[in-house]
């Protein structure tokens, strides 16, 4: 049973979220929508492969920084460069290093699930360097990274 559930403030676009973010990842779902008495959407709950969020609308007070954010571990370049242009897209921000901003302001870490392994090297002018390619990115590109 999963004891901790990450709670997302939103402006106004809770649902819009909950909704790009199911149709993005396998196994994921919107569970259930509670209503404010004027009908308009309060939470929405919903799974992200198989992890539960809650989504609320908190009015224009509440904003997202990039002092937290959602790390997906990515099987290969594919999958990287899938998310990335669907989180991206319609208003997304690309950063550094990885990470993106959606169009919602939540920040994501789009990353390969060995990034440890293709920063290490046992030769630290070898890992220096790859760390420094990194450092010169925003999607993370494992060939490059490879070739370092």
């Amino acid at each position: 049973m999963q004891k901790i559930t990450t709670f997302l403030t939103f402006n106004d676009k809770a649902e819009a979220a909950a909704t790009l973010y199911t149709s993005i990842f396998k196994d994921s779902k919107i569970t259930r929508v509670t209503n404010l008495p004027d009908g308009s959407v309060m939470t929405v709950e919903f799974e992200l492969a198989e992890q539960k969020y809650i989504a609320l609308n908190g009015g224009p007070h509440f904003t997202f920084s990039t002092g937290i954010s959602l790390a997906v571990s990515c099987v290969d370049q594919a999958e990287i460069d899938a998310l990335w242009e669907k989180l991206t897209a319609n208003g997304g921000e690309p950063g550094r290093c990885g990470w993106l901003k959606d169009p919602f302001g939540v920040s994501w870490q789009i990353i390969p699930q060995n990034m440890s392994q293709l920063l290490r090297s046992a030769d630290p002018a070898l890992a220096q360097r790859k760390v420094a390619a990194m450092m010169q990115m925003q999607k993370i590109d494992i060939a490059t990274l490879e070739q370092a």
